[in-house]
């Protein structure tokens, strides 16, 4: 297929017209016109890129790109080697940050959600990020965390009172912590993200809702995944996801 046409069937699948986000998504770099290729991985790392290549991909998507919003202009460094070796190699570079998280089936969250084994019952919070479900059957936190640790194949951080019963469940992928009290006024018992800032602790404690920091690289693994593997199977494409694991 063309570089065109996987780019504006992204559009129109997670809709990135509708978000205001911190980069550019879609084409970040353009390379070779004719797709037959697609690798994925959660972030453009140089690593990534070497690894995608050597396979032979046409196009890298991904859901961290480039481009940050408030990020220097200037091409230099590690900014440079990286779009040295995509356009040395004349591969393009395709990002969906925000849309990816917020896509109903695809996204970073449903993905997140239906792995943890968890009924989405309705999102709010900024552009509808934060997802809000139930649990199976009502467990303590501890256990809670436990199942999360066997799922992500990583321990989390929690806070909060370990023995409190978890049946309400709110969760946002990556860099969330900050949607923290949002989540507390949807009656929840616990709120699972990436990371974690200082004020999370004490508003956990004096709230009585958990709090989970289970790595922003652990809870965004899937929804990429999930999109180039919807991609290979709509256009016939061959797809292979790239994980360099981090432990943030």
């Amino acid at each position: 297929m063309q570089l065109k046409e996987l780019a504006d069937y992204n559009a129109s699948l997670l809709q990135t017209g509708l978000f205001k986000d911190y980069c550019p998504n879609g084409i970040q770099v353009e390379g070779r016109g004719d797709v037959a290729r697609i690798a994925t991985a959660v972030t453009a790392s140089l690593a990534v890129l070497e690894a995608a290549i050597l396979w032979g991909a046409d196009a890298l998507l991904v859901h961290h790109g480039y481009f940050w919003r408030g990020e220097s202009a200037e091409i230099v460094g590690l900014k440079k080697r990286r779009l040295a070796t995509l356009l040395q190699h004349d591969v393009s570079l395709l990002t969906y940050h925000l849309p990816l998280d917020a896509h109903p089936t695809l996204g970073n969250n449903a993905q997140l959600g239906q792995r943890l084994g968890l009924t989405e019952t309705g999102r709010c919070g900024p552009q509808n990020m934060i997802c809000l479900g139930n649990v199976t059957s009502s467990i303590p936190l501890k256990q809670f965390a436990q199942h999360v640790t066997q799922t992500l194949g990583k321990t989390p951080l929690l806070l909060g009172d370990e023995t409190r019963t978890v049946q309400r469940v709110a969760w946002c992928s990556g860099g969330a912590q900050g949607y923290f009290e949002e989540a507390i006024t949807q009656d929840v018992d616990v709120f699972l993200t990436g990371e974690v800032s200082e004020q999370c602790f004490h508003l956990a404690h004096e709230t009585g809702v958990g709090f989970i920091a289970a790595g922003h690289h652990a809870t965004e693994r899937w929804g990429i995944q999930a999109l180039g593997a919807h991609l290979a199977d709509h256009f016939g494409l061959q797809h292979a996801f790239f994980d360099q694991d981090n432990p943030v």
